[in-house]
This record gives structure tokens, sequence and C-alpha cells, in this order.
């Protein structure tokens, strides 16, 4: 091998590897940013429960909301299976009982999630995306959710 090719092949693998160590720490960057969205019965048919960050979305049952102090605990429900959230915090304006919601945290159990943010950053007549499609895709999606 001449000097020539030396050096083209030594450019090459130090590209590749180069290449490779950037990938790697944009894949386990995403990896640890990345939160799944689920329904309770998403939650309740999985085999396994998600360790980590995850999002569950549904509708806020009718008085399920109790409050103590800046201390809330209510239930998520798609109208087949619920879920208990308890939160600490301050609770969004537009967050009440009948509406649908977005509660980020962690899976304590399988039926109890301790919430660390609630998304609820909508109107009254606003649905999020992902909780309208888990209705949908259960058959519990009524007309008037999207108006």
């Amino acid at each position: 091998m001449n000097n020539n090719t030396k050096q083209r092949l030594y450019f090459f693998l130090v590209t590749v590897v180069t290449i490779l160590v950037i990938g790697k720490f944009v894949y386990e960057s995403l990896k640890k940013n990345s939160v799944y969205f689920f329904s309770p019965t998403d939650l309740k048919n999985i085999i396994e429960i998600p360790n980590g960050l995850i999002r569950v979305g549904g509708m806020i049952k009718e008085k399920s909301l109790k409050k103590n102090g800046n201390k809330y605990s209510f239930i998520v429900t798609d109208f087949r299976n619920e879920i208990i959230v308890n939160y600490t915090g301050i609770k969004p304006n537009l967050f009440v009982e009948g509406q649908g919601a977005v509660i980020e945290g962690i899976l304590n159990t399988r039926n109890n999630l301790l919430a660390s943010k609630i998304l609820a950053k909508h109107d009254e007549n606003y649905m999020p995306k992902e909780v309208a499609d888990a209705l949908k895709k259960s058959g519990d999606w009524k007309k008037n959710y999207g108006k």
C-alpha cells in the first residue's frame, strides 16, 4: 500500500468511527427523552409495566377529583378501564372533570400513576389528539367530544 492509499483508508475509518459515536450519542439522548403514550386500557393489557416517564390520556372521571391542599387525586378513564392519578402541584385552570387530559408521570403500580405534569393547555372544547384517537380506537368516541 502506498502512502496515499493509507491516508484515504485512515480518513475513511476515522469518519466511520466518528459517525458511529455521534449516532450512538443521538440514539441514547432520544431514548432517554422519549415519553410513551398509553390509555388506561393499554396499561391494563400490557405484559410488562413500563419504567420511567410515560403519558396517560383519557377523560377525567366525573366526581373523582379530590383535593387536599396542593395534592390532587383523580381518575383517568377511557370508558373501559381506569387509572388512579396522584398529583402534587398547581392544577391548570382548564383541568376539570369530564374533560380530556394527558398526564405525565411514573407508574407506581399498574393502576396508579404518580403525576409530575398535567397537560391541559386548551379551551373547554379541545381534546388532545392522543386521547381522541384512543377513544375512537376503543369505540367510545362520542360526536359531541369534538365540538
